[in-house]
């Protein structure tokens, strides 16, 4: 499929990277069959974002048959229907935060497992520690669409970029595409890390509060845009796949 018309640079270039993140799902094992959604705000507007077409897996989605949606619902450019729970999830989330510009949303197994669990995220690892302060939690609810339970996500949300949902899943918020598949990569292997720790039968080792706070200090999210260590990894990830001959344009 070709780029679609009166589409500007900016557009083409958000569009490319969250193709490339839904197909860095498949290739991290984090998709649910058709379900879960990831979004990014249009460039240049407050109220359109990019999504994935509903019923396509994700290595089907590429920059050219995302869909622009507006916040009201309406399909502004693309031949398929969205996700009524993820309209609901991203335009709540991308309202809220006008800082924010990308939301990934996912149900992996790790994710679903920590979020039913009542401690929260541990500082079991180095993975946890580095997050502890960016991540909080929602309360789940059946209906995701309604505009009560839209509110109080936003309002979960506050300031942080990730969160936990409880019996539900993990989303991640950033300001550019790298920075939102960074955050919820490192949530998603703290995840992995404490169903294997509390699996086994010995007593965990939780570091002292100096140590965690050490780290937690040095990856605040900074003012200015994301890490260079954020935009160094997307990099990569854009380099493995290429190299794995996946076309996403």
């Amino acid at each position: 499929m070709s780029r679609p018309e009166n589409i500007t640079d900016e557009e083409w270039q958000v569009r490319c990277d969250l193709a490339a993140c839904y197909r860095l799902f498949v290739k991290f094992g984090w998709t649910d069959l058709i379900f879960t959604h990831l979004s990014a705000r249009v460039p240049g507007t407050t109220d359109q974002y990019l999504i994935n077409p509903y019923g396509l897996l994700f290595d089907e989605i590429t920059a050219s048959n995302l869909i622009k949606v507006d916040f009201d619902g309406n399909v502004v450019q693309g031949d398929y229907p969205y996700n009524q729970a993820g309209h609901a999830i991203h335009t709540a989330i991308l309202g809220a935060r006008p800082d924010v510009n990308v939301a990934l949303h996912s149900h992996t197994r790790a994710g679903a497992a920590v979020s039913a669990m009542g401690e929260g995220l541990l500082p079991l690892s180095q993975h946890a520690m580095e997050i502890l302060g960016l991540t909080c939690y929602h309360p789940y609810a059946y209906a995701p669409d309604s505009a009560e339970e839209c509110r109080r996500l936003a309002c979960d949300l506050g300031d942080k970029w990730l969160m936990i949902m409880h019996n539900h899943g993990l989303l991640a918020a950033g300001r550019t595409v790298a920075e939102a598949f960074y955050y919820l990569y490192i949530l998603e292997a703290a995840c992995k890390i404490q169903v294997d720790v509390l699996s086994a039968s010995t007593e965990p080792i939780i570091p002292d509060q100096d140590a965690i706070e050490s780290l937690t200090k040095y990856t605040v999210v900074p003012d200015e845009g994301p890490h260079d260590y954020v935009n160094v990894t997307w990099d990569a990830m854009i380099r493995s796949l290429e190299r794995s001959g996946v076309q996403w344009m």
